[in-house]
């Protein structure tokens, strides 16, 4: 079966769920008017499955090659590409002085997933692109903002983050790169950078780079980084790409998956770049590009868990065993609670996307920490959701999954860098219980007030299940006082199944809702939800309280299998 669009999911639950409404009432998103709205999803929608879509398999077929020091993209990249720069689609959300649509960051967010589902190798370049955009929106000078926005916003040029060398992972503060000023207001940039997503295009005139380096006298660790703009060509004195700088691409790394998407090793050679956001200031510049990737990572997950989900229930609805195995009650379990946690993860990232928007519009301090606090949920739930449901089309499929031909492995290795990059998930949660709770538990505990307010609205329709995630809620209170009193070990170990609990509370919450205000099939969604799916915060909420000391007395002998 071929992609179609969720996009009357995505318009029931900005309708109804985590409505765009109050986004649409202030000032400066007024233009998001229910019509706008309408057509932009819809639009959106069939460029995805019309145009993005069918480029989905080239891509992993034929991918993107390296020839005499230039990326060549995948069969249809380049077309496909123009329909996303000339839809408008990169800029949608970017500022209107530099040719963007100023639209809600909800609605971009809405967009992206579709065109992940759709191609999400492709959908990398702009994905890239849109945070760097959000990187120069807040940290660049005017100079540098009127140079590079409207290129990067037309899609003309593309934009990349560079971070990771081969000795510094996670552990950024350990980078070589290095930056030294050439006494012309500008810098040369030397190092080695690995994992680059999109280094190289043959879809754009020009390769942004955001570069992290190190100043002579910047100090160990991160604090003593910072952020340069490197072009892969020095534009000239009417901002067109002019002489080539001194980087290259070494080589492309032979990746599990996206394999159109060219995931390049850089070397930077005395290459040419601008400071951005002050000496020293990189990380802060740095991470407003990767929190503005981090959510539309995770809703690259809830995009592949919907291409695979909708794969596989056209194939059990097609394949007969005794019967259409559709109607075989552990494919149909597989189906529903996969259903059912794409819905859950999808509204997560889409109420992320609504708060970041009501803190851009109103300034409202609580919006922002509220955005901040549903990030590293939004995805590492989105991405893990996304591996789940992939490897349950896969599943689903029998014998055929682990066939090539039949695409459905493909969703499976596509998807599962993203629980990886841009942070993985295990450091998602580290973040979720150590900065974002550093507030003693403010948020976490108002958001928990949330879901049991909901709760209590839906007692008199549909008692069962509003006591079930009342239960839920209580119970994640309790063990958000416990981690906020353990020690930093402590609450450490248990950060990741702690992160998984909250994201199911919240998802049964959006279900909820969707249940009272959509139709009966929403109801019997957030049935299988409440009843399948949430059952599983028991078991991660007692490992989350389970501690640090079985870890450490496990002896590093048994890893190796040794006793």
């Amino acid at each position: 079966m071929a992609y179609r669009a969720p996009v009357e999911d995505i318009a029931f639950i900005l309708q109804s769920v985590v409505p765009l409404a109050p986004v649409a009432a202030t000032a400066r998103f007024a233009e998001a008017t229910p019509d706008t709205v309408t057509a932009i999803l819809s639009e959106a929608g069939r460029m995805a499955t019309e145009v993005l879509a069918p480029l989905n398999r080239a891509g992993d077929l034929t991918p993107a090659r390296l020839e005499n020091g230039a990326v060549r993209s995948s069969p249809g990249y380049a077309e496909g590409f123009a329909a996303i720069a000339e839809g408008g689609w990169i800029g949608l959300s970017a500022d209107p002085e530099h040719g963007g649509a100023g639209l809600p960051q909800t609605l971009n967010v809405a967009v992206s997933e579709m065109m992940a589902g759709a191609c999400l190798a492709l959908q990398l370049n702009p994905l890239l692109t849109q945070g760097q955009i959000e990187a120069l929106q807040h940290h660049g000078d005017e100079a540098m903002k009127s140079l590079y926005l409207p290129k990067l916003i037309s899609g003309e040029w593309n934009g990349t983050m560079n971070l990771t060398e081969p000795q510094a992972g996670s552990d950024v503060g350990a980078l070589t790169t290095r930056a030294e000023p050439d006494g012309e207001g500008t810098y040369r940039v030397t190092g080695q950078k690995i994992f680059i997503t999109w280094g190289d295009s043959d879809v754009n005139e020009n390769t942004c780079h955001l570069v992290l380096a190190r100043l002579p006298e910047g100090a160990k660790g991160t604090r003593g980084i910072s952020l340069f703009m490197v072009p892969k060509y020095l534009p000239d004195g009417n901002g067109k790409p002019g002489l080539a700088n001194s980087l290259k691409v070494v080589s492309l790394e032979h990746k599990m998956g996206i394999h159109g998407s060219p995931t390049c090793v850089m070397s930077f050679e005395g290459a040419k770049g601008w400071l951005v956001g002050g000496e020293h200031k990189g990380m802060a510049a740095m991470f407003t590009m990767m929190n503005a990737a981090r959510l539309g990572v995770g809703m690259q997950g809830v995009a592949v868990a919907e291409a695979a989900l909708q794969q596989a229930a056209a194939y059990a609805g097609e394949r007969a065993q005794m019967g259409a195995i559709a109607r075989h009650p552990d494919v149909r379990r597989m189906l529903a609670c996969g259903r059912a946690e794409v819905f859950a993860a999808r509204a997560i990232g889409l109420a992320c996307a609504q708060a970041l928007d009501m803190a851009a519009a109103t300034g409202d301090p609580e919006c922002a920490a509220r955005a901040a606090f549903l990030t590293p949920i939004a995805k590492s739930y989105g991405t893990d959701v996304g591996c789940r449901v992939a490897d349950m089309g896969v599943q689903v499929h029998g014998g055929m999954g682990y066939i090539e031909e039949t695409g459905a492995a493909q969703y499976l290795r596509d998807v599962r860098i993203t629980p990886i990059y841009e942070g993985t998930n295990g450091i998602q949660a580290i973040d979720l219980v150590l900065r974002k709770m550093s507030d003693g538990g403010e948020m976490a505990f108002r958001l928990i007030d949330e879901i049991m307010d909901g709760a209590k609205a839906a007692q008199a329709e549909m008692p069962e299940l509003a006591r079930a995630v009342w239960d839920a809620a209580e119970t994640l209170r309790e063990a958000t006082a416990a981690l906020i009193e353990s020690g930093q070990t402590d609450r450490l170990a248990g950060a990741m199944p702690y992160l998984n609990a909250f994201a199911r509370a919240l998802g049964a919450h959006y279900h909820l809702i969707a249940a009272r205000k959509g139709d009966e099939a929403r109801k019997r969604l957030a049935s299988i939800f409440v009843t399948r799916v949430l059952p599983r915060n028991t078991g991660d909420l007692a490992e989350a309280r389970a501690g640090w000391a079985d870890l450490d007395a496990l002896p590093d002998a048994a890893f190796a299998g040794a006793a």
